[in-house]
């Protein structure tokens, strides 16, 4: 729930002055501010991309089994992740109330934002499970084929119990990021790359005197190493400074309930929103399973690249949630004005530069993932993250834009933005685009790209609103006890 109070007069007053100030020496402000946001993003940014890695990992282990197996762990993905992003939103709410806290000053609400969180992981997990368990039967009521549906459920079977330990840990993330230290979470990630990977190749292939298990290996070896991160992220945060002061484990058996109602109100949207915006990928791939399996897994690698890139601007994004809600919690409403567009523009410039690169090496991208196997694969594929340039910018720009927003608590009508871009433009575009035009596989991207700029443009408009009002204030109030 968004919680908007007028500033006091003086305070207000105070804000011009500074304002006025301000302008006598823009680029300092905006120097301090970009090394703020780079400190807390670059860890943060290179965090997601660890995550992203293992994925990939997995991919690329996989897609030395056929392009069949591909489309199947492609479908794995898009019910797991529908999954899973339910509670990725909940969890993303530790991190404004923590970083609110912070700005604050109020370390009782700040351990307490973590606990409420690991306790809503808890109360969650078994419905999350529910849907990977029966994917198969999910995906053949959608019309994929029965073998490509039976091997996404062994992948589905190996990564259904790492959700838990995922969603705390990202619980865990978002409170080391509140107090500015995101590190610990990028020494865990780098740790975890390698080991996921030996895991997987092991369980997979059966090396070393392992089991060959096949595509539930893959799913298992990832629910191992996701178990062994939050374990270690509970260590970092038990034993560590400055986290150990905090004592966020003491009395973890209490919830504090107001605040847990709190984390729902700004969680639950976050994660309808995710929802919507993953569901829409997840839509496109069973549009690419209807066309052929050869559209399916060129999808699922064009995918997998823009996914790499995103993880970047995701990082931004979760920098600029911490930077805005740290003023917004001190009331210094000028600096929630700087840290969000400071950060949009920083994703958007990294995007830039991004997008050319993909363009360039499409076919070479093409051929890490599928070497020599399938020509018409790799041509479809190269042709797909053409079309995907012309979003990579806008993703980048929309999930900065949404986290500056998230630090403000305002979610609710950037979920309405979702529905009207995402499914509204988006997915009824790609469909029509790849049906009735004929485009076929292109016409689905093409759809996704229009859906993305059109929620981009509508989410920097709000955040200019509510950053011109200078309102946007959010009551972060001590519970006792």
């Amino acid at each position: 729930m968004t919680c908007i109070d007028k500033i006091d007069p003086a305070v207000s007053r105070a804000a011009v002055v500074a304002s006025g100030a301000a302008l006598a020496v823009p680029r300092k402000l905006l120097t301090a501010e970009l090394a703020e946001t780079l400190k807390l993003a670059v860890p943060l940014a290179l965090t997601q991309l660890g995550q992203i890695a293992m994925m990939t990992t997995d991919l690329a282990f996989i897609g030395r089994l056929g392009s069949e197996n591909v489309a199947a762990a492609a479908l794995a993905h898009t019910v797991y992740f529908v999954s899973f992003t339910i509670g990725m939103g909940m969890m993303s709410a530790v991190s404004p109330l923590a970083a609110q806290a912070f700005g604050a000053r109020n370390p009782r609400v700040m351990r307490r934002a973590l606990r409420v969180g690991l306790w809503a992981g808890f109360f969650m997990v078994l419905p999350l499970m529910a849907l990977p368990f029966h994917g198969e039967r999910i995906l053949l009521a959608l019309g994929q084929t029965q073998a490509t549906a039976h091997l996404a459920q062994q992948y589905l079977f190996g990564l259904a119990w790492g959700i838990l330990p995922a969603l705390w840990f990202i619980a865990i993330r978002g409170f080391m990021s509140a107090v500015n230290r995101p590190e610990p979470v990028l020494w865990i990630t780098l740790a975890a790359i390698p080991a996921n990977a030996l895991m997987v190749y092991l369980l997979l292939y059966g090396k070393w005197g392992m089991p060959e298990l096949g595509m539930f290996g893959a799913g298992l070896a990832t629910t191992i190493v996701n178990l062994c991160t939050f374990l270690a992220g509970v260590w970092f945060a038990a034993r560590r400074r400055p986290f150990r002061k905090y004592h966020v484990f003491s009395r973890v058996w209490r919830i504090d309930w107001p605040l847990m109602g709190k984390l729902v109100a700004v969680g639950a949207p976050i994660s309808i929103a995710f929802l919507l915006e993953y569901g829409l990928f997840g839509a496109a791939g069973l549009l690419m399973g209807l066309i052929s399996t050869t559209a399916l897994a060129a999808h699922q690698i064009a995918l997998q690249i823009a996914a790499i890139l995103f993880m970047v601007p995701f990082g931004i994004s979760m920098a600029a949630t911490v930077r805005v809600g740290q003023a917004v919690g001190r009331r210094d409403t000028d600096a929630v004005q700087r840290a969000g567009f400071v950060a949009v523009a920083l994703a958007g410039v990294f995007m830039s530069v991004m997008t050319l690169a993909v363009i360039l090496a499409r076919f070479e991208i093409a051929a890490l993932f599928l070497g020599e196997a399938s020509d018409t694969t790799a041509q479809l594929t190269a042709m797909l993250l053409l079309i995907g340039a012309t979003f990579f910018i806008a993703d980048g720009v929309q999930t900065t834009t949404a986290g500056a927003l998230r630090g403000m608590n305002d979610t609710q009508v950037p979920l309405l933005f979702a529905v009207i871009s995402y499914w509204l433009i988006g997915f009824a575009s790609a469909s029509a685009l790849a049906f009735w035009a004929g485009l076929k596989a292109p016409g689905v991207w093409i759809g996704l790209s229009l859906g993305t700029a059109v929620y981009a443009t509508l989410l920097i408009l709000r955040f200019r609103v509510l950053a011109r009002r200078l309102v946007k204030v959010v009551e972060v109030t001590p519970n006792g006890g």
